[in-house]
């Protein structure tokens, strides 16, 4: 744990949370600043920074914890889908740096739900978009 990080206050009960789930490697609780009605938190119990950080069984645990939530957040809300988020680093939103996946809950009946999608999607360039998959297919 971190002294200075906000999340390994909350997941050490130093500082409140409304929380959702806990288990040996995950805690989960609501946003303060949701996006929807039902948004919340998922991060490991153990410091990681971002997505680059996190250990894989760490990530496996968060993941796992939140699909178990999505699927509570359709069939006791009434959601209508769920999407999850992570951003990593400063220029994709991230603003707390302990890894976290936000579970937000969505809802067709929009006075529940206030998040839009951050980009028209539009079609791209495929010579790029074969250059750049190809980059990456060879880095792996």
């Amino acid at each position: 744990m971190s002294d200075q990080c906000l999340f390994c206050g909350i997941v050490a009960g130093d500082i409140p949370s409304v929380r959702v789930a806990e288990d040996d490697d995950t805690y989960a609780f609501m946003d303060i600043n949701p996006a929807a009605d039902g948004h919340l938190l998922v991060v490991p119990k153990r410091h990681s920074t971002d997505l680059m950080d996190i250990s894989p069984d760490d990530l496996a645990a968060v993941t796992v914890t939140a699909q178990r939530i999505a699927k509570v957040a359709v069939t006791k809300l009434g959601a209508d889908g769920v999407n999850l988020l992570n951003c990593c680093g400063a220029e994709a939103w991230q603003t707390v740096f302990h890894f976290h996946v936000h579970v937000v809950p969505r809802y067709a009946d929009k006075t529940k739900d206030k998040l839009v999608l951050p980009w028209v999607p539009t079609p791209g360039d495929a010579g790029t978009i074969a250059a750049l998959g190809e980059r990456l297919a060879a880095a792996l």
